[in-house]
């Protein structure tokens, strides 16, 4: 990974230390902001961006059951100390990088580079909005403020708008060069283009509930200008390879579990038993999310302590407990916190899609190093299926144009094709192919009985509240790998409705923002931490645990 440009501006963030000598930045030796290669710079924010979206998905994913929860109850799962990484990666790295590249950008008319930190600074400010509320801004970046004030969320979701609409601008201006080292899309205007669109339909979404009437005139007129991402190739995914060492090009999930003694992440009981049993059928999906180190169940306590125990009283008749499955797909519940058994090479693991691991063809063996794609995988940040689903939502919410049944067909069938095209492209395509063949599975035959089983639901679900459920379910088993998304859907809907609950009975209420991270509480003096963590983010006014467990 490219060496990390440090400059003046990442030295003054909201979580330095005040006693920090500014002398010291004058070494002669060091990389400057007048001696940097412009186009390192912009490859070191797009692979920060893609370690930043990894720092806000993690708990988004826990929250919104798409992996175990590691803690006990809400509270602890968004401790002040939990979040320090995430706050100074945003920050340190990236919010000072951008600041400093786009003015050098501009300066040498090479607009595409300053388009695209414009792009990304417009995520990293929703970003950060979504999971704290107010957050330092306007007074962030500043070399003469140690200790700045917050700006109102809703200030910053302005601001982040004003860079999407300034980054079109750059994106349609006469650029000196392209930026051909783009890691996302290598520089095609095009595709920069449609995500900016996408990024302002998503934040136009998100504003629903405060502006009804300005979300949906900006949302049709987006639908007008049809320039969304509709092609694989436009899809905001940062790609991952394969290399082990100097440096680590793996996906950080493929990493963290892929070993010799296996471990790393529990998958959630709950988004496993959704996709394996709500249709009736399994999601043709499924092989690819996971790969399982068992197919079969444990019958050992040793192995799997809750096999011998009741289901909670305060479980629904059709929450899934303990095991999801017959077949050996082992993970644990929401807000288990239990000690770790020696089940690192039992436990079902990342698969195939996005984290580059191994395709489950029902071999049953433990993971290991370099084992499947070898890591080749991606972060699915803002993919085509996931605009199709924020259209279908606007559609039967807001009336905006389009029809939500045909968005949301659309949507599974572009989610299905996306997570297929990226296994064939690995070296596990030809397992994949020899094992369907084995057991005469078609892929387009379960693709279409998926689809048309959700459509049929759609068609008989007796109200827009019980369609939303719909699209938003599908949008929340589409997501696999972004919990940014599934931790916003859940807020701003409620909804997949009826999810698992607490393994304890009292885990307190539902995290609606985090803590303040604590090196930032510690560090300036002007930093107020919240009550508590259910304090609602400007554009949350839904009503507090009315339907969010």
């Amino acid at each position: 990974m490219i060496r990390n440009i440090k400059i003046l501006f990442l030295v003054l963030t909201v979580t330095l230390v005040a006693s920090c000598d500014l002398d010291l930045l004058d070494n002669p030796n060091a990389v400057t902001v007048n001696n940097a290669d412009i186009n390192f710079i912009l490859n070191q924010i797009e692979v920060a961006s893609a370690g930043s979206f990894n720092n806000f998905s993690d708990p988004g994913m826990r929250l919104a059951r798409m992996l175990n929860q590691g803690a006990a109850i809400y509270d602890n799962a968004v401790a002040p100390g939990g979040t320090n990484g995430l706050w100074n990666t945003a920050y340190a790295n990236l919010l000072a990088d951008i600041s400093a590249i786009i003015p050098l950008a501009e300066k040498g008319e090479l607009f595409v580079h300053a388009g695209i930190a414009r792009t990304i600074r417009a995520n990293i400010l929703m970003n950060l909005v979504d999971v704290y509320g107010d957050v330092p801004y306007s007074q962030a970046i500043d070399p003469a403020n140690f200790n700045p004030g917050v700006d109102k969320a809703a200030d910053v979701y302005a601001a982040a708008l004003a860079d999407l609409n300034k980054a079109a601008e750059n994106f349609a201006a006469k650029s000196k060069s392209g930026a051909s080292g783009d890691l996302f899309y290598g520089g095609n205007t095009d595709s920069w283009i449609r995500l900016v669109n996408a990024m302002k339909l998503k934040l136009h979404l998100t504003l629903r509930l405060v502006n009804k009437a300005g979300s949906t005139t900006a949302i049709n007129a987006l639908v007008t200008e049809n320039k969304l991402p509709s092609t694989t190739a436009q899809n905001f995914a940062f790609k991952y390879g394969t290399n082990l060492t100097n440096p680590d090009t793996r996906h950080p999930r493929y990493g963290g579990q892929y070993g010799p003694t296996g471990g790393g992440d529990y998958q959630s009981n709950s988004y496993m038993g959704a996709l394996y049993n709500s249709k009736g059928f399994p999601d043709p999906r499924m092989r690819y999310y996971f790969y399982r180190q068992t197919i079969k169940n444990p019958t050992d306590v040793n192995q799997l302590r809750c096999i011998t125990n009741q289901k909670p009283g305060h479980y629904g008749e059709n929450d899934v407990f303990c095991l999801p499955t017959s077949v050996g797909y082992w993970g644990r519940d929401h807000l288990s916190n239990e000690g770790i058994p020696p089940d690192g090479l039992l436990r079902t693991a990342w698969g195939l899609y996005p984290a580059g691991g191994l395709y489950d063809d029902d071999a049953g063996k433990g993971v290991s190093l370099n084992a499947g794609a070898g890591g080749a995988g991606i972060h699915p940040i803002m993919m085509r299926s996931f605009v199709d689903f924020m259209l279908a939502e606007s559609a039967l919410v807001l009336k905006t144009s389009g029809d939500p049944k045909a968005l949301l067909k659309s949507a599974i069938e572009k989610s299905m094709a996306d997570v297929r095209s990226l296994a064939l492209g690995t070296s596990e395509a030809s397992k994949l192919n020899a094992f369907e063949t084995s057991k005469g599975f078609v892929w387009a035959t379960e693709v279409t009985k998926y689809v048309d089983k959700v459509l049929a639901d759609y068609d008989a679900a007796a109200s827009d509240d019980a369609k939303l459920n719909i699209i938003a379910t599908e949008y929340w088993l589409a997501l696999h790998g972004n919990g940014i998304e599934a931790y916003n859907l859940y807020r701003r809907t409620g909804k997949p409705a009826n999810q698992q609950p607490g393994l304890d009975p009292n885990v307190g209420p539902f995290v609606r923002s985090f803590y303040y991270p604590l090196d930032y509480i510690v560090r300036n003096k002007n930093a107020v931490q919240k009550t508590n963590s259910t304090v609602q983010v400007f554009w949350d006014t839904n009503p507090a645990n009315n339907f969010i467990k």
